[in-house]
């Protein structure tokens, strides 16, 4: 398998993981956040699968912030309607454990690929990893605290 077949499978996973989440949510707000994630997901499985075909890379269509920023507003509008689950609560963590080793890979691999147009996909992709790992770990705060919860200012 080689690094575009690996990564296309970590990103088909990650789908299937974060659709699964928006199934189990019961919150409007956290279904949509993990619904972004699954497609976003999407997205990179394809820019990777077009990699190995050595087609055209469109790069601008990575960035999920603004969409993460209307999100979180409806959470904090909802805040008043979360039950926190500690079995969901524990799929939270276990997704940001999943982003933190999606990142860690993709700058690995990035390091290791010759082609610089590749490396800065697999290190654009490693941010975006990185930003969903914030967006989970803000979740888990509003999961823990709700009454408390203010979005960091990047939201």
């Amino acid at each position: 398998m080689n690094v575009y077949e690996y990564a296309m499978k970590v990103e088909k996973e990650g789908e299937a993981y974060y659709r699964e989440m928006s199934a189990k949510a019961s919150n409007p707000g956290l279904k949509r956040v993990f619904t972004m994630l699954a497609e976003e997901e999407v997205k990179h499985y394809n820019i990777f699968k077009n990699m190995m075909k050595k087609e055209n890379i469109d790069l601008d269509k990575l960035d999920i912030i603004t969409d993460t920023k209307t999100i979180f507003q409806t959470l904090l509008e909802e805040k008043d309607n979360v039950s926190l689950d500690s079995e969901h609560l524990e799929y939270y963590k276990d997704a940001i454990a999943r982003e933190d080793n999606s990142f860690e890979f993709y700058t690995e691999k990035a390091c290791e690929l010759e082609d610089e147009k590749e490396k800065k996909v697999f290190l654009q992709i490693a941010q975006e990893e990185k930003k969903h790992k914030r967006v989970l770990e803000e979740i888990v705060i509003f999961l823990e605290e709700p009454a408390d919860w203010v979005a960091s200012a990047e939201f």
